[in-house]
């Protein structure tokens, strides 16, 4: 039992040997600090706090010597892939980033099972963390999508004439008749927010004043699902849904946010645009007429027009 216990706070390359049936390679990277925005707490937001890593990767033996850096797995991996998780989005759980950070690097063909411990180092007198191990066999799809195969769907911009219009149920008919998926998105309602000086709490109304609009729009067809996460618009793209863009947890978990004011819909829909790569955008209402010229990827249209695009 003493053994046990110390194992269970040992570094994990002591895991690894203590826990592995066959010989296997293994590289380690010791107490890498980073600064970063993370944490389920409102008190964790708008700050950062250092959070410390430590991995290792059992790795299959070379076939034989060699010196050749493009033939193994290198530390600037393990660390990229932490890199690239962190600044993905903005996460409440250490769980979470474990996980990915995990999954991240198992995708590395050489990896056959990862260790990772992860610990805030701000939030008490000590270390808090978690520590997960997973191997390949854990990870249902350890290939990235081909950029090739990815689908790139309409972004739609409502005004709230157009989620009124009479013509808007048998637009949706045109769009679910479409190959093309969509996703929705809609501005500030007509009725006006309250108003506060706090800037953080503004920019909440703002979103949660966006989220009513875009339950109103729900509400008018069945078909129109609001979604909030960036896995639920990649599952609603792959699935050929029409969806509602509820924008609050993206932009406020967001590394790099809209430069858009939360109040400013259009900017907003152009960030998440940008974000999902979409093929076209298509903002419907006589106010953007004026304002969005058809060029490139951008086109407006009056709402008495919503059944001509297919």
């Amino acid at each position: 039992m003493t053994n046990e216990i110390r194992l269970a706070f040992a570094h994990p390359s002591e895991r690894s040997e203590a826990s592995s049936t066959k010989v296997l390679d293994r590289i380690s990277l010791r107490d890498h600090v980073v600064e970063v925005e993370i944490g389920a707490f409102q008190t964790e937001r708008g700050t950062t706090q250092r959070i410390c890593f430590n991995v290792v990767v059992e790795v299959k033996p070379a076939s034989q010597t060699t010196d050749d850096v493009d033939r193994i797995l290198s530390y600037d991996k393990v660390t990229d892939a932490i890199s690239y998780e962190l600044a993905l989005e903005r996460l409440n759980l250490l769980e979470t980033l474990a996980d990915r950070v995990a999954e991240r690097i198992l995708l590395e063909p050489q990896a056959v099972r990862v260790f990772v411990r992860i610990e805030k180092l701000d939030r008490g007198p000590g270390a808090l963390g978690v520590e997960i191990v997973r191997d390949r066999q854990d990870i249902e799809q350890l290939v990235e999508p081909d950029a090739a195969d990815k689908l790139h769907p309409r972004l739609v911009y409502l005004s709230n004439s157009a989620i009124a219009s009479e013509h808007l149920n048998g637009w949706l008919d045109s769009l679910s008749a479409s190959h093309v998926p969509a996703i929705l998105c809609v501005g500030l309602p007509l009725e006006t927010a309250p108003e506060v000086a706090n800037s953080a709490v503004a920019r909440r109304i703002s979103l949660l004043a966006i989220e009513q609009n875009a339950w109103v729009l729900a509400a008018r067809d069945s078909r129109c699902v609001v979604v909030a996460s960036k896995t639920e618009l990649d599952w609603s793209i792959k699935n050929g849904m029409i969806s509602v863009w509820a924008p609050s947890k993206m932009v406020l978990d967001a590394t790099h946010p809209p430069q858009a004011a939360t109040s400013d819909g259009v900017g907003l829909a152009k960030w998440l645009a940008e974000i999902l790569e979409v093929q076209d955008m298509v903002f419907v209402g006589e106010e953007f007429l004026e304002e969005i010229h058809s060029e490139g990827r951008v086109q407006a249209i009056e709402p008495s027009l919503l059944q001509s695009l297919k």
